[in-house]
C-alpha cells in the first residue's frame, strides 16, 4: 500500500511539473514548432440543399449541418484564426426575396452552410419594407471571397470584421492533452499491479478524474477546430423604401386656399368650444348665486 501511494505521489508531481512547463512555453514560436504544424479537423458541413431551410414570410429558422460531407472543404493555410463578419446591406425595393435567394446561392457556391434565417415585413410602413437576418458559416479559405461577393448583392451600409489568433491556445491544449493521456496510461499500468480493493478504488478514482480532464480538453480543441476551419458571417438585408409620390399640382393655389380656410374654420370652432367648456361651470355658479341673492332681497309681504 505504501509503495502504491509513493508511486501515485511521484506521478502527480511529474504531471504538475509537465503542466507548468507547458504553460510557460505555449505562447512562443518554439513551442508551436515542437508541437508540429497546425492541422484543422474539418467538421461535417451541409451539402448542397440538404439540411438547409428558408424563411421568407417571418419567423426564425435554424439549420444544422448534416453528418455527411461529400465535398472537399479547402484546407486552412497559415495560423489558426477565428474570423467573424457582420454586414448590413440595403437592397432595392421589391427585390428582397430575390436578394435573399442570391445570398443562399452564394453560401452554397462557397461550400458553406446556413445556420439560421429570420425575414419579416414592417406592418407599420405602408410600402411593407422587409428586413431579414441570415447567419451562415463558410470555410475560412473562402472567407474573403464570400465578403467580396456579398458586396455585390446590394449597397453595403456597414461592415465589421474581426479575427482572433488562437495559435498559442491551440498548442497549449494539445500539450496538456498529451500530458493527461500519458498520466492515464500510467494509471492503467498501476491498475494492473494493484493487489487490494482499496488500491484498485484509489487508482480507478484517479483514472476517472484524468479521463474527465481529457474529455474537457478534447472538447476545447474541437471547438477551436470548428471555429477556425469555418468562419461566421451575419448579413442583415433591408429593403429600400418606395419612391416618394409627387405632390398634386395646384398652379392657381385655389385648392390650397380652400384647404387653409377650412382648416382655420375648424380651428376657430375648436377654440370656441374649448373656451365654453372652461367658462361654462363658472357661469352656472354665478347664475345660482344671483338667484339666491335675489330671493333674500325680496321685500316681505305687508299684512292688512
Amino acid at each position: 500500500m505504501k509503495k502504491l501511494v509513493v508511486i501515485l505521489f511521484v506521478i502527480a508531481a511529474a504531471a504538475a511539473c509537465g503542466g507548468a512547463g507547458t504553460a510557460g512555453s505555449s505562447g512562443g514560436g518554439t513551442a508551436l514548432s515542437q508541437a508540429g504544424p497546425y492541422t484543422a479537423q474539418q467538421p461535417s458541413r451541409a451539402g448542397t440543399g440538404a439540411g438547409q431551410s428558408s424563411s421568407s414570410g417571418g419567423g426564425a429558422t435554424t439549420t444544422n449541418p448534416p453528418a455527411t460531407s461529400s465535398d472537399t472543404v479547402p484546407v486552412l493555410q497559415g495560423p489558426p484564426v477565428i474570423r467573424q463578419a457582420q454586414l448590413s446591406i440595403t437592397v432595392d425595393s421589391g427585390k428582397f426575396d430575390q436578394k435573399l435567394a442570391d445570398v443562399r446561392s452564394l453560401v452554397e457556391s462557397e461550400q458553406g452552410y446556413i445556420a439560421g434565417t429570420d425575414a419579416q415585413s414592417n406592418p407599420a410602413v405602408d410600402n411593407q419594407i422587409r428586413t431579414g437576418v441570415i447567419n451562415f458559416m463558410v470555410p475560412a479559405a473562402n472567407f474573403d471571397a464570400t465578403i467580396d461577393l456579398l458586396s455585390k448583392v446590394g449597397k453595403v451600409e456597414n461592415e465589421h470584421i474581426t479575427g482572433t489568433d488562437v495559435s498559442g491556445q491551440y498548442v497549449d491544449l494539445r500539450a496538456r492533452l498529451a500530458n493527461a493521456e500519458a498520466q492515464r496510461q500510467a494509471m492503467l499500468t498501476l491498475l494492473t499491479q494493484a493487489k487490494t480493493i482499496s488500491d484498485i478504488i484509489t487508482v480507478q478514482t484517479q483514472i476517472g478524474q484524468i479521463t474527465g480532464q481529457i474529455e474537457e480538453l478534447e472538447g476545447q480543441i474541437k471547438y477551436l477546430d470548428q471555429n477556425t476551419a469555418f468562419s461566421s458571417v451575419t448579413v442583415t438585408l433591408t429593403e429600400g423604401g418606395a419612391p416618394p409620390q409627387a405632390a398634386p399640382s395646384d398652379n392657381w393655389g385655389f385648392v390650397t386656399a380652400l384647404s387653409s380656410a377650412a382648416h382655420n374654420f375648424v380651428t376657430t370652432i375648436d377654440y370656441v368650444i374649448t373656451a365654453l367648456g372652461a367658462v361654462g361651470p363658472l357661469v352656472v355658479l354665478a347664475g345660482i348665486g344671483y338667484l339666491v341673492w335675489r330671493r333674500r332681497r325680496a321685500p316681505l309681504p305687508r299684512h292688512a
